[in-house]
């Protein structure tokens, strides 16, 4: 990202407020961290933000609240709820008042980071300007050929097994969520969409097992990670 992207964090809790904060910050983000609705409100009537990740429990002004004065002129700056609240009817009220995406605690940094990365590309905000080559151990992967060739030999992909292998190799080393995979590259998290996905994977380890220090662990109850080891 040549220019930082701004984000507006509405969070109550110091230590979480923190930490959070930190992550962003260190993943080239622009934070402002607020701790309550009132606060966060004036920030994002005097500044602009490309994205609001909002706390529901807050002293002096609660995060629905938050978001219902901010929809009232701004229909369109992205909003997640990071919230314990997990109770289905407070997901529904989230979605109802504007939210873009709900993420209950405790949540990880890396989905945290592939969420806000998935809703930016889908804002338009995040123009994509990652490399379409890619080194995976010995093999070399070109998106946009969909081309993953080693010195052996090479394997034309399909449109759907290069997606999700550029998916893997934007993260190489992170988990990344069975979730957010099937969101961005089936936009479907059916149970159907789940097998497919499966299927997909058992190929591309088929196609990266002429070398050993290529790997795509599966991490229980989790997703998957690419992990090349050194």
């Amino acid at each position: 990202m040549s220019e930082k992207i701004k984000i507006l964090l509405l969070e109550d809790d110091t230590n979480l407020g923190m930490i959070l904060e930190e992550h962003l910050t260190m993943n080239n983000y622009d934070v402002t961290l607020c701790r309550n609705g009132v606060e966060g409100l004036e920030q994002k009537k005097s500044n602009s933000f490309e994205l609001c990740l909002v706390d529901i429990m807050m002293p002096k002004m609660d995060g629905f609240t938050f978001v219902e004065q901010v929809r009232k002129d701004d229909e369109k700056t992205p909003i997640i709820f990071l919230t314990a609240k997990s109770f289905k009817e407070d997901k529904i009220k989230g979605f109802q008042i504007g939210c873009d995406d709900y993420i209950t605690k405790p949540f990880s940094i890396e989905e945290l980071l592939l969420r806000i990365e998935a809703i930016l590309k889908r804002s338009g905000t995040l123009q994509s300007k990652e490399t379409s080559v890619f080194d995976i151990g010995k093999y070399i992967f070109d998106y946009k050929r969909q081309l993953l060739r080693n010195k052996k030999n090479e394997q034309k992909l399909t449109a759907r097994e290069a997606d999700l292998l550029r998916l893997l190799c934007r993260h190489q080393n992170q988990t990344v969520t069975r979730e957010l995979a099937l969101k961005e590259i089936w936009q479907d998290d059916s149970y159907f969409a789940g097998r497919s996905m499966d299927v997909f994977i058992s190929k591309l380890r088929k196609y990266l097992k002429d070398d050993p220090s290529v790997e795509i662990l599966g991490i229980h109850g989790k997703g998957f990670r690419l992990v090349v080891s050194s």
